[in-house]
C-alpha cells in the first residue's frame, strides 16, 4: 500500500548527492534479514536488500531521515519522518517494523562512523528548514503517566478515543468492541471473535438474570448491551469519552434499553456508593490508570462489590517492572496512549489480593490480541481514502504505524494481555461452580 499524502507529491531532490545518500543506505542496510527495499525518491533508484522479491519498499521522500539514521539515530525521528510524508512505506508494513531491533543493534566502526557522518552532513535539502519542529503530532504534556488526576486523565482519554466515530467504525467491528477479540480458530472473523470475548467475559462473572453490572471504561457500550441482551442484568457503565458516551446513548436508545442500561460521564474514582453492583468488569482501561494509582483503582473497585461479588479485569501487561520505558511504550505515550503504563502480571495479582481480592481464574489472551491487531490494520489500510474523511493523512499513518507495531510486540511477547477473574474476599465458600466447565462453551449457558 502506497501512503502518500493528500495533494503532496514529494519526491527527493535532483541533488549530485545522491551518491552519499546510497553510500549511507548499503552500510546501513546491508546486514538486514528482513525483506525490504530501499527508494530514493518517488521515481529514484531501488535498493533491494533481500533475495526474493521485498515485501516492503521503503521510499526516503527526503535526505533528512537518512541524516538521522547517522546524526541522531532515535526510532522516534524515524516514525515522524513517516507522519509527516518525508518517508513513505509501500507493502507490508510489518516488513519495516524489524528495522527497529536491527537499527538498536547496528555496530559501526570508528572510521564508519566517521566517513558516514562526513557523508550525511552533505545531505542539506532546502525543504528541511520549513520543519525545525521534533513532533508532526502528538501529546504536548509529558507529565501525564506521572500525574494521573481527574482532569488529566479526561484529557488523555479525549486524545485517543475522541478523534472520531466514525474514523473508529471503519476498523472496528459492528458492535465496535475496541479491545482483544476471541479466536476459536485463527481463521474466525473479527465479529465472531469479538461476539465470542463478549459472552466470555459474561460467562466468567456468570452473570444471572436481575443481577447488576458495573462496566469501568465501557466504550462503546458493547459490554452492557450484550451483557442485558443475552443474561438479562442491569447495567451500568462509566467512560470518559463524550464520543463514545453519546455513541452509547444512541445505541441503547435504538434497543429500547434505557431501563435496563445506564451510562454516565465519570471517572471510576467518583463513582458513588458501597456493595452496589453484583458484578464488575474492567475491559482495556486499567491501563490508563497509573502503576502508583493501581491501589486507589483496585479499592474503588472492590467498595462498589457487594461480599463474595466477582469483578473481571482484562487489560494489557508488559515483559518488565512497571515504569521502565522502552522506544515503543514512549511512541505510544507521546502519539496514542498518553496517560498508558504497565505492569507485569505478577504485580498486578500482588496488588489485587493487597486489595482483599481473591484470584480465581487468570488467562492469558496474548495470541488472540496480535490476531485482532492485524485484523484492525488490515481493515484501515483499505479504507485509507475513507479515513482521511475523519483524520489527516497524518494521524492515519500513526494509527497503522502504532496497531502493526503492536501486533509484532504482542507475537513476541513483549506485551501480554489478561483477564483476572477475582472476587471480594469472603469467609465462607463463593456461590460459583467448582469447575471452569461453565466458562467454556460447551458448559455455557445461553
Amino acid at each position: 500500500m502506497d501512503a502518500k499524502l493528500d495533494k503532496m507529491e514529494l519526491s527527493l531532490p535532483d541533488y549530485s548527492h545522491a551518491g552519499k545518500a546510497e553510500q549511507i543506505i548499503h552500510r546501513i542496510f546491508r546486514d538486514y534479514k528482513g525483506s525490504l527495499a530501499i527508494r530514493l525518491g518517488s521515481n529514484g533508484k531501488t535498493i533491494t536488500f533481500s533475495t526474493n522479491t521485498p515485501d516492503c519498499i521503503l521510499v526516503f521522500n527526503r535526505f533528512k531521515p537518512l541524516r538521522d539514521l547517522i546524526l541522531a539515530p532515535d526510532p522516534l525521528r524515524l516514525s515522524e519522518t513517516y507522519f509527516r510524508g518525508w518517508a513513505d512505506i509501500e507493502g507490508n508494513i510489518y516488513s519495516v517494523l524489524g528495522l527497529r531491533e536491527y537499527l538498536g543493534s547496528l555496530r559501526l566502526s570508528l572510521f564508519e562512523k566517521l566517513s558516514l557522518w562526513v557523508a550525511a552532513l552533505s545531505l542539506v535539502d532546502p525543504e528541511d528548514r520549513k520543519h525545525n519542529d521534533l513532533a508532526a503530532w502528538g501529546w504536548s504534556k509529558p507529565s501525564a503517566m506521572q500525574m494521573h488526576s481527574k482532569s488529566m486523565n479526561r484529557e488523555a482519554i479525549g486524545f485517543h478515543y475522541d478523534v472520531s466515530n466514525d474514523f473508529y467504525k471503519l476498523w472496528l467491528d459492528k458492535q465496535m468492541v475496541y479491545s482483544c477479540a476471541y479466536f476459536d480458530h485463527a481463521g474466525d472473523s473479527l465479529e465472531n471473535a469479538q461476539n465470542n470475548k463478549l459472552d466470555l467475559i459474561c460467562r466468567k462473572l456468570h452473570l444471572q438474570p436481575g443481577e447488576r453490572l458495573l462496566d469501568i471504561g465501557c466504550g462503546w457500550g458493547a459490554l452492557v448491551i450484550w451483557a442485558v441482551e443475552h443474561y438479562g442484568v442491569k447495567a451500568h457503565g462509566v467512560t470518559l469519552s463524550k464520543n463514545q458516551y453519546d455513541y452509547a446513548m444512541q445505541k441503547i436508545r435504538e434497543r429500547g434499553l434505557e431501563r435496563q442500561i445506564t451510562i454516565e460521564l465519570k471517572d471510576y474514582r467518583d463513582i458513588e456508593g458501597d456493595e452496589i453492583y453484583d458484578k464488575i468488569s474492567s475491559v482495556g482501561m486499567f491501563e490508563h490508570v497509573g502503576i502508583r494509582n493501581l491501589p486507589i483503582y483496585f479499592s474503588a473497585a472492590h467498595r462498589l462489590l457487594k461480599q463474595g461479588g466477582l469483578f473481571l479485569n482484562h487489560g494489557i501487561t508488559q515483559d518488565v517492572e512497571g515504569g521502565t520505558m522502552s522506544i515503543g511504550s514512549e511512541f505510544i505515550n507521546r502519539y496514542v496512549f498518553p496517560d498508558g503504563e504497565l505492569d507485569m502480571i505478577g504485580n498486578i495479582q500482588r496488588e489485587m489480593e493487597r486489595t482483599s481480592f481473591e484470584i480465581h481464574d487468570v488467562e492469558s489472551l496474548r495470541p488472540h490480541y496480535a490476531i485482532t491487531l492485524r485484523h484492525w490494520v488490515e481493515r484501515l489500510e483499505r479504507h485509507h481514502e475513507a479515513a482521511l474523511q475523519y483524520v489527516s493523512e497524518t494521524v492515519y499513518r500513526v494509527w497503522r504505524l502504532y496497531m502493526a507495531g503492536c501486533a509484532l510486540q504482542f507475537e513476541n511477547g513483549e506485551l501480554g494481555v489478561y483477564q483476572i477473574l477475582a472476587a471480594r474476599r469472603i469467609r465462607k465458600t463463593l456461590s460459583i461452580p467448582l469447575t471452569r466447565s461453565y466458562i467454556t462453551q460447551d458448559g455455557a449457558r445461553r
